[in-house]
């Protein structure tokens, strides 16, 4: 897994020994940040449900001002931070330890964009995006990116955030809200 292209291009990120984390394909992230360029450069982003922050730091490298790396798990957290220091990104990382519902609670700004990659057979696309609808935490403009199975079909609308593009790569597919 690497960093596709800006600042990092071409940076090796750290993995897990194991597959407890799943990260986002190279090929489903190139297509992803083809798609969401626009919205990247001066972005504050949420990698939510970070696993190894890869999401997040291809939005830093590409121009997004801020990230705020999310996870419950110990061992992802560790391999966030060491990412984020390989990347040297530390000055444009906050890194969140916990349940993703307290993390979105307990945050205060506005994110531009959210990447929402939970594992896919938790369940919790629609508790997140109550969470950040409750919270007012996407700005007027913001996006937010769920990846999952081609095999869960996402509303068009889901907690007042309407569907603006589907692309299927495989069976990973982006569903986009705004």
């Amino acid at each position: 897994m690497r960093i596709i292209a800006g600042d990092f291009k071409g940076r090796r990120l750290y993995t897990p020994e194991n597959y407890n984390i799943r990260p986002t394909t190279d090929k489903v992230k190139e297509a992803m940040f083809s798609i969401i360029m626009p919205y990247i450069s001066e972005s504050i982003c949420v990698d939510l449900f970070s696993g190894t922050g890869n999401l997040g730091l291809e939005a830093i490298s590409r121009g997004a001002s801020k990230c705020y790396f999310c996870d419950n798990s110990r061992e992802s957290i560790q391999i966030i931070k060491k990412n984020i220091d390989y990347c040297k990104a530390g000055d444009k990382s906050v890194i969140k330890s916990g349940d993703f519902r307290k993390v979105l609670e307990s945050m205060r700004e506005k994110a531009d964009i959210f990447f929402m990659d939970p594992p896919y057979e938790a369940g919790y696309y629609s508790d997140a995006f109550e969470k950040i609808a409750e919270r007012g935490l996407l700005s007027d403009d913001g996006i937010i990116i769920a990846e999952h199975r081609d095999s869960l079909e996402l509303p068009d609308a889901l907690m007042g955030f309407e569907k603006l593009k589907e692309r299927k790569y495989g069976q990973i597919v982006l569903s986009i809200y705004g």
